[in-house]
C-alpha cells in the first residue's frame, strides 16, 4: 500500500540523513526514523479515512432517501482510495454489494460480494446465501466459516449460517453450528431457541430479528403475514366447532 511505502521512503530518509549528515549518532537518528513513519503513517491514514468516512455518509443518505444507485456510484468513486490502505476495497466491495443485494440485483452483487471484507458479516451472510441459491453448498459452507470465525461474537451469523446448513438438508452439521455459536457468543436467547427447534424437529424462527433478517431476502414479510393469517383462520375454525 502507497501509505506504507511513502511513510518508510520518509523514514529512510530521515534516518540517512540525520546520521550521514547531521552526524547525529545512530540510536538517535533510528529513533527518529521510527517516530517519523509512525507520525506520516498515522496522518496519512486519518486522512484517507477521513474521505472514505465522507463517502460513507453520502452513500447513507441516498440509501436513506430511496437514491440506491447515486449511493452506488459514490462508493464505487472511494476506489481510488483503495492503494493507499488496507482493507479499503473489501470495505468499499462489501458495501456496494449490499446495497445491490437489497435491490434484489442479486446477480452484481455477487459480483462485489465475493471481493468483500471478511469481517462485514451482513454481506459474508449475503454471499454465502448466493452460492447456497447457486447450488454450491461447499462455497456457501467456506464463506460461512471464515464469516463466523471473524465475527464470532455476532449471533446472527451463526443462525443464518445454521438456517442456510438446515435449508440445503444439513440439519445435524446446523446443530453443530448452533451448538458452537452458542460457546462462542457467550449463549444468546435466540440462538438457543432456534437449537431447541432443530433438535426437536422443528423448524427455525428468525422473525424475531425483524429487518436484520428479512434483509437476506429469504423470507418476507408478506409470507410472515399469511402464515399468521392462516393460523388465525384456524384457531376461528376450531373455536366455531
Amino acid at each position: 500500500m502507497l501509505n506504507i511505502v511513502i511513510s518508510l521512503l520518509v523514514c529512510l530518509l530521515v534516518h540517512t540523513g540525520l546520521s550521514l549528515f547531521a552526524g547525529v549518532d545512530q540510536w538517535i537518528a533510528a529513533v527518529a526514523s521510527v517516530v517519523t513513519f509512525l507520525l506520516l503513517y498515522f496522518l496519512v491514514t486519518r486522512f484517507i479515512m477521513k474521505k472514505i468516512g465522507a463517502l460513507m455518509e453520502v452513500a447513507q443518505h441516498d440509501i436513506q432517501a430511496g437514491r440506491s444507485e447515486k449511493a452506488v456510484k459514490a462508493l464505487q468513486g472511494g476506489f481510488k482510495y483503495a492503494k493507499w490502505q488496507f482493507y479499503i476495497k473489501g470495505q468499499l466491495n462489501a458495501q456496494i454489494g449490499t446495497i445491490l443485494y437489497l435491490k434484489r440485483d442479486f446477480n452484481q452483487a455477487f459480483d462485489y460480494l465475493q471481493k468483500g471484507f471478511v469481517r462485514h458479516w451482513v454481506a459474508m451472510g449475503m454471499l454465502g446465501i448466493c452460492y447456497m441459491k447457486r447450488n454450491k453448498s461447499s462455497k456457501m459452507i467456506e464463506t460461512f466459516d471464515k464469516a463466523t470465525a471473524a465475527n464470532k461474537k455476532e449471533p446472527m451469523i451463526w443462525n443464518l449460517y445454521a438456517f442456510c446448513l438446515e435449508k440445503i438438508g444439513q440439519k445435524d452439521n446446523a446443530i453443530k453450528v448452533m451448538e458452537k455459536g452458542l460457546k462462542k457468543t457467550g449463549g444468546h436467547e435466540l440462538l438457543q431457541s432456534n437449537l431447541d427447534a432443530l433438535t426437536s424437529g422443528k423448524k427455525m424462527k428468525m422473525q424475531a430479528y425483524g429487518d436484520l433478517w428479512y434483509q437476506f431476502h429469504l423470507e418476507s414479510q408478506g409470507s410472515l403475514i399469511k402464515k399468521q393469517t392462516k393460523a388465525m383462520q384456524g384457531r376461528r375454525k376450531t373455536v366455531r366447532r
